[in-house]
């Protein structure tokens, strides 16, 4: 009897530590790879960002500075694939609707010619405002992807919207004049 004891208590352990390896080798691997997509998410929605608020800003000095323009639309349609192909749905809607206020604002803005006829800054102001809340409502959805105890913003951040930005300077400015002026 002491020997089927002994036999069965080692198989016992040896099986329980062995169903606890698996068990847990599993739960990690699992973790890593919501780790991973995490990651993925965060640097695909940082770059779907980063292109909007770079083509926005060339369209904005292009009609506020009467000046030409290009951009690589390549890098914004990689952008765009590559944040929706890690998104989970509700982001994807959201890009998706996010990516119908940006063609909006590019069938206003660049139809025209930048050098002679260029939108004023209340016309692009107001052609901005769809994609402004667009991007407010994908940002919260971003946000909720990532951390559930992310809250949402209620104002938007980044682009073209809003006051001149910065880079917006007078002729004074470069002959030593008093520094940036509004436009």
């Amino acid at each position: 009897m002491a020997l089927l004891d002994i036999v069965v208590t080692t198989v016992g352990g040896a099986l329980s530590a062995t169903v606890g390896v698996f068990v847990g080798g599993m739960l990690t691997r699992q973790a890593q790879d919501r780790h991973w997509l995490r990651d993925r998410q965060l640097m695909a929605y940082q770059d779907l960002l980063r292109e909007y608020a770079t083509f926005s800003m060339i369209l904005r000095r292009a009609h506020l500075g009467r000046t030409g323009w290009d951009y690589d639309w390549g890098a914004w349609s990689a952008a765009l694939m590559s944040a929706s192909l890690v998104a989970p749905s509700a982001v994807t809607a959201e890009i998706d609707k996010f990516g119908q206020a940006v063609q909006r604002l590019l069938d206003v803005s660049t139809g025209v010619d930048t050098t002679t006829a260029p939108l004023s800054q209340e016309q692009f102001d107001q052609a901005m405002v769809a994609p402004a809340r667009a991007q407010l409502a994908l940002v919260n959805a971003m946000r909720r992807s990532v951390g559930r105890n992310q809250g949402p913003l209620s104002t938007e951040l980044g682009g073209a919207n809003g006051r001149p930005p910065h880079w917006k300077t007078t002729q004074s400015e470069h002959d030593g004049g008093a520094g940036p002026q509004p436009a």
